[in-house]
């Protein structure tokens, strides 16, 4: 499965895979491939070569930038978490609900899949939207 992300107008797409990667950039940067590859090794089995692959990856979508620092390179991600949850979101609403967050929510609440605590929260933020 592909995701992708709005960069500057330019539509480029982030595969699962490159995510896990994103996911450990997001969380702390710089970093060196292999202490990306130390960071995702509890959920992946991946060698700091396929680590490698991916960041050349998302480098060339340039969603990312490498500095050199010494005979190693740090990678920093050039797109913030938000702004990537943001475009997704909305993708993800444009193309299977029309744009319309309402039946989305729906959806969820037909499946049992809101908690208590999901449906206070969004109690919380419908009454932020209406003061």
């Amino acid at each position: 499965m592909k995701s992708s992300v709005s960069r500057d107008g330019v539509s480029e797409k982030i595969s699962e895979a490159e995510l896990v990667v994103m996911e450990a950039l997001w969380e702390h940067s710089p970093q060196t491939a292999n202490d990306v590859a130390d960071r995702v090794a509890g959920a992946r089995d991946w060698s700091v070569q396929t680590v490698k692959t991916l960041l050349s990856r998302l480098m060339a979508k340039e969603v990312i930038a490498a500095d050199q620092d010494g005979r190693r390179f740090l990678y920093r991600p050039l797109i913030a978490r938000d702004d990537y949850v943001a475009s997704e979101s909305g993708r993800l609403v444009n193309r299977l609900f029309g744009g319309r967050v309402s039946p989305l929510i729906a959806q969820f609440a037909q499946q049992d899949q809101l908690t208590a605590e999901d449906i206070a929260e969004l109690e919380d933020i419908l009454k932020g939207l209406k003061s």
